[in-house]
């Protein structure tokens, strides 16, 4: 039996277990099998481990002080399969990376000022940059506040994520097609890579509202093979052939805004819906809105006081936004630099999580998006 070092936090709609790098094996293909045993994974009920039998509730975060002079702590974010034995590190969860500061700011990697701290983190899935603003007053991350995040009860401190030239996340353009528009299955959608690579449909063009409930959807296996073909389709597209099995490029029905927001959107994990949104692709769908031509552009309603903020309906309320921009002086041209979105996160169980049979090196090994990355596997 060995026991792992570990905190259970909540990050934004998601929760999962954080782990220091330094507490896990180096091997790619024995820390793989750790996970999968420490979430009890394949299994759809996930009994034997931490795992919630979701996507939402089957990630792992694994931190390490960063080698970059440009980041204080890097991380990588790894889902874990529910019912298959595969650890997938290619995506990213901007719900996660809520927590990532707290977590190092507890830990020791990040020294606390007062009132708050700014950590700067390097996405090792991305090897992009974002800042987290935390509440540290005296030194201390403060988790109790008045701030509401839809789809999680109650209220708690607010945390700032700023997401530094978020484009091309792993294509390397924002329009990883080179078109604003593609015709797929004989559907208009926008392929966009900001953040996290994902193709948007308008829920017209598909015979829906994008106003179902997610137990609505889910229930629609028409609509969720259409989906799926469309992704796969969409993933060749955008050069991601090798990605699709592995969860990218994500898939979203968007629509027009039905309550005072920007857009309507219904975000999939990718074969169920979220009952709520993910923080990557909310910018994302910020993105699209902002960029001419595209389904999303098309649908959206910006505020004309205020375009750069986007407001996103989804099953459980909002998600706010903002754009920053780069202006070109001599072309007079501007594109979207960053984004930023406001959201929470709490740690949930602090100590050690028990994995039944130790990693075999000499076992086969899970499969892992991660070990095809040279980057990922140096670091982690």
């Amino acid at each position: 039996m060995n026991d792992i070092p570990c905190v259970l936090m909540r990050g934004g709609s998601s929760k999962g277990l954080f782990f220091l790098a330094q507490d896990l094996p180096t091997d790619a293909t024995m820390r793989d099998r750790l996970l999968l045993a420490a979430m009890g994974s394949p299994d759809l009920r996930q009994i034997d481990g931490m795992g919630g039998g979701n996507d939402l509730s089957s990630k792992v975060v694994i931190v390490a002080p960063s080698r970059s002079p440009l980041a204080d702590v890097e991380y990588l974010f790894a889902q874990v399969s529910v019912a298959r034995g595969m650890v997938e590190a290619l995506s990213n969860s901007g719900n996660m990376l809520a927590a990532v500061g707290p977590f190092a700011l507890e830990h020791g990697l990040v020294r606390a000022s007062h009132p708050s701290t700014t950590v700067r983190i390097l996405n090792i899935n991305s090897n992009k940059l974002v800042e987290a603003t935390i509440q540290t007053p005296h030194g201390r991350v403060n988790y109790s506040g008045d701030f509401q995040l839809d789809g999680v009860p109650g209220s708690s401190a607010p945390i700032r994520l700023r997401f530094l030239e978020p484009a091309g996340a792993k294509t390397g353009k924002l329009l990883p097609t080179g078109r604003a528009r593609d015709l797929i299955d004989g559907v208009q959608v926008s392929c966009i890579d900001f953040a996290i690579p994902i193709v948007f449909v308008p829920a017209a063009a598909l015979g829906r509202t994008g106003r179902e409930t997610p137990q609505e959807l889910d229930q629609d296996k028409a609509l969720l093979e259409r989906l799926e073909s469309i992704r796969l389709a969409a993933a060749r597209l955008m050069g991601l052939d090798d990605a699709p099995d592995q969860g990218i490029p994500k898939i979203a029905l968007i629509s027009n805004p039905r309550q005072g927001g920007t857009i309507t959107s219904r975000y999939f994990v990718p074969a169920s819906c979220h009952p709520a949104h993910a923080a990557s692709g909310a910018l994302a769908l910020a993105a699209a809105c902002h960029t001419t031509d595209t389904v999303a552009e098309e649908l959206a309603e910006l505020d004309v006081d205020d375009p750069c903020s986007v407001v996103i309906e989804h099953p459980s309320g909002t998600m706010h936004c903002r754009l920053e921009l780069a202006i070109d002086p001599i072309r007079a041209t501007a594109r979207i630099s960053g984004g930023a979105l406001v959201t929470s996160a709490r740690p949930l169980l602090s100590g050690s999580v028990s994995v039944a049979n130790a990693p075999d090196s000499s076992a086969p090994g899970p499969a892992s998006a991660a070990r095809s990355n040279p980057a990922q596997r140096r670091t982690f």
